[in-house]
């Protein structure tokens, strides 16, 4: 990984119904993610917060896709200020906000590379388009978005299309998805390790495989992390929690062997809901993971 790495804080709710997820990167950087990363050794600059448009009621909305308009607004925003980071040759560390910014930031992060792979560490798959969500919510649709499917606003983010390649994309984590979202993983072939095959295989060999799936066909690997792929006892402050996720200790051992192979140029950090969290734990549990991610050790 590079030794300079760029903060960028993405503080947009818009991509889902439930207030609060806007305070995420002021809630992780509270917890210290600035001094962690210093301490690692890394320069670290804080780039600020991106402005977030706001929906204008004159204006009706696209009727199956909420608060479009403003979500795609806020994503070019972000895609400029990744590629910006990306110019100066810094590492974006980006700090959502729902998890609807992945389609500003995977615009930014894939276009200086030919075959950017993605770790989607999530509970969820966010794949759905307009026709087949069941609640409109776009934190649902980044992944689909920026492989090109969906609605024109969210795809062409960045002035092009499809940023990732199905083949380059490993969720992991994954226990609830949607009908249409399972039908498109078997239809594009979407390399999935669900919370059964992290259970029966064990963390380390699910991201053995997913590191040595991407690390030879990919120039570059993305970490899309949502803080609800961990189970709500160890990350309560999250709007989407689903019961039975990776544990504390797990995350901890995937971003230690992430930080090992030293394959990720980029990484995001997302939907972290201080209203609803228990003393800022999430942010915190957000701020250790990245400690992990960039190299911290135990000893």
């Amino acid at each position: 990984m590079k030794k300079q790495i760029s903060i960028i804080g993405a503080p947009m709710d818009l991509g889902q119904s439930r207030r609060g997820v806007d305070m995420g990167p002021s809630a992780i950087k509270y917890a210290g993610l600035v001094k962690r990363l210093e301490a690692i050794g890394y320069d670290v600059e804080d780039y600020g917060d991106i402005e977030i448009s706001r929906p204008d009621k004159k204006e009706q909305d696209h009727l199956l896709l909420k608060n479009l308009k403003a979500v795609t607004e806020t994503n070019e925003r972000l895609y400029h200020a990744v590629s910006d980071i990306i110019e100066k040759d810094r590492f974006p560390l980006v700090l959502g906000g729902d998890h609807s910014i992945a389609i500003g930031t995977l615009a930014g992060v894939a276009k200086p590379h030919k075959n950017l792979g993605v770790i989607w560490y999530d509970a969820h798959g966010d794949l759905n388009t307009a026709e087949i969500s069941p609640s409109g919510n776009i934190h649902g649709m980044p992944l689909a978005a920026s492989l090109g499917l969906g609605h024109a606003s969210l795809t062409s983010i960045g002035g092009y299309q499809s940023k990732v390649k199905p083949e380059n994309v490993v969720i992991i984590g994954a226990r609830s998805l949607d009908k249409g979202e399972k039908e498109l993983i078997r239809e594009k072939n979407i390399r999935v390790f669900t919370m059964h095959e992290i259970d029966r295989l064990g963390m380390t060999a699910v991201m053995n495989d997913a590191i040595n799936y991407l690390k030879d066909r990919t120039d570059g690997v993305h970490l899309s992390l949502d803080l609800d792929g961990l189970d709500p006892s160890d990350a309560p402050g999250v709007g989407t929690p689903v019961l039975g996720g990776i544990s504390y200790r797990e995350s901890h051992l995937a971003m230690e062997m992430l930080s090992e192979a030293d394959i990720i140029t980029s990484a995001e950090f997302v939907e972290v809901n201080p209203i609803i969290d228990e003393k800022n734990k999430t942010a915190e549990a957000a701020v250790a993971l990245a400690g992990s991610l960039f190299g911290e050790k135990l000893l």
